[in-house]
């Protein structure tokens, strides 16, 4: 050091350039400082604007499930019930819905994260207000095997519950970001919370749909977890939760009947009856095998495998496209659900609680829901009335999903700009 004091940084730095050739060779015994002392002549590096596996993995899963649906769906017109339906009838219907969800997503991702934290609040009361009016036998709400989950509104039928799952998600991620200081107290952090997801449940049980209702006391509870609340508050609503469920199971007949059946599928007194769908699912992925029967040939389609465009197109899939079909989808959706919580994590550590909490939200809803449909479609869980995720047919579950993806694309644009210097 005091000999480089000595003869001054600037004149020792002189040296070393003196060391070089004007064209760029060097002379034997130079000092191998080029490395470290070349300026590169490259242009910078180009920073992406949105997430790119994000779009690529929604675009895979819609296509192929795009593909599967036209399949589960073609030989639906031999059925009497769908005898004035083409074959490609469901195929047209979902590529309409594809279409108008894309269209939606593009708007979507246009509008801050500023906005749905002052509309939150609003989004979760017109959800209710749909799920009240879904009740109501007037203005013609659709009622389909009995349940009645449907308003038609001529270009579809909108179910308000998959409205009420993106509603949920943001009410809960502002109502943390509002109870931040009080999350360790349970009348004022939890309590709240709990009702309006109690409120939400018996509108939801009243259709019935207990899947849905599922999912989003899912969401809830994940995003107080994730916000703070302490988790002893978590197991103790747990608790009163599966405590809820068992007691709508023991008071139910026709859900205590489904339970009987999920645990012994092969029972004559059930196979035929309640555990009709499930056995069909069963013999489908046996048959499929490691590779499946090829596409388009699955068996089980044909008027066997009730639901197999909706609720059970796995089934169909690993019919037809075997155990590594499956697995891809699998894989996709652990992705995706991934990608959701690490974009969350991000918003997160710049300050950004709602953002943050919202994107892991939709995590917990695209990964919880596929989870679901894949455990009812492998015998894992007992049947619930769930499409897998932008996958089914289903235009208000496509658009919903597509708008809540692509308001998570969002949080990951303002993510980049703040991290760029730029303001959010």
């Amino acid at each position: 050091m005091k000999a480089l004091a000595s003869i001054g940084l600037p004149a020792w730095l002189a040296r070393l350039g003196a060391l070089r050739r004007r064209d760029g060779s060097e002379p034997s015994g130079a000092i191998p400082v080029r490395d470290w002392i070349h300026v590169s002549t490259a242009a910078p590096t180009r920073l992406i604007g949105f997430d790119q596996g994000l779009v690529c993995v929604v675009l895979a899963l819609l296509a192929l499930g795009t593909v599967m649906v036209f399949s589960a769906s073609i030989a639906m017109p031999d059925n009497p019930k769908f005898a004035s339906y083409t074959p490609t009838h469901f195929l047209t219907r979902h590529l309409f819905s594809l279409s108008l969800a894309c269209m939606a997503a593009v708007l979507m991702v246009q509008i801050p994260m500023a906005f749905w934290e002052k509309a939150s609040p609003y989004l979760f009361a017109l959800a209710l207000v749909l799920l009240v009016v879904v009740l109501i036998p007037f203005p013609g709400v659709h009622r389909i095997n009995g349940a009645r989950r449907w308003i038609p509104l001529g270009i579809l039928n909108f179910q308000p519950s998959e409205l009420a799952k993106l509603a949920m998600v943001m009410y809960a991620a502002g109502y943390m970001v509002r109870k931040m200081a009080a999350r360790e107290n349970f009348f004022q952090a939890v309590l709240p919370m709990g009702v309006a997801v109690g409120f939400v449940g018996m509108l939801l049980l009243a259709e019935p749909d207990m899947g849905a209702f599922m999912v989003i006391a899912m969401i809830a509870m994940g995003i107080l977890f994730l916000g703070g609340v302490n988790g002893r508050m978590i197991l103790a609503i747990t608790a009163v939760l599966v405590g809820a469920f068992v007691l709508m199971i023991t008071l139910s007949e026709w859900r205590r009947e489904r339970i009987f059946a999920y645990l012994s599928p092969w029972d004559v007194k059930y196979a035929a009856g309640k555990a009709y769908q499930l056995t069909h699912s069963l013999i489908a992925f046996g048959r499929g095998g490691w590779f499946g029967q090829g596409l388009g040939s699955s068996v089980e389609k044909l008027h066997y495998l009730p639901e197999a465009h909706t609720d059970f197109l796995l089934a169909v899939i690993g019919e037809e496209l075997g155990l590594a079909g499956v697995a891809c989808v699998i894989a996709a959706f652990f992705w995706l659900a991934r990608r959701a919580f690490h974009i969350g994590r991000q918003a997160i550590a710049l300050d950004r609680v709602f953002s943050g909490l919202y994107a892991q939200g939709v995590g917990l809803w695209m990964g919880g829901q596929a989870f679901i449909n894949i455990g009812v479609n492998l015998g894992v869980l007992p049947t619930k009335g769930l499409t897998l995720p932008l996958m089914s047919y289903g235009g208000s579950a496509i658009l919903m999903n597509m708008i809540a993806l692509a308001i998570v694309a969002r949080v990951d644009i303002e993510s980049r700009q703040l991290m760029r210097g730029g303001r959010a």
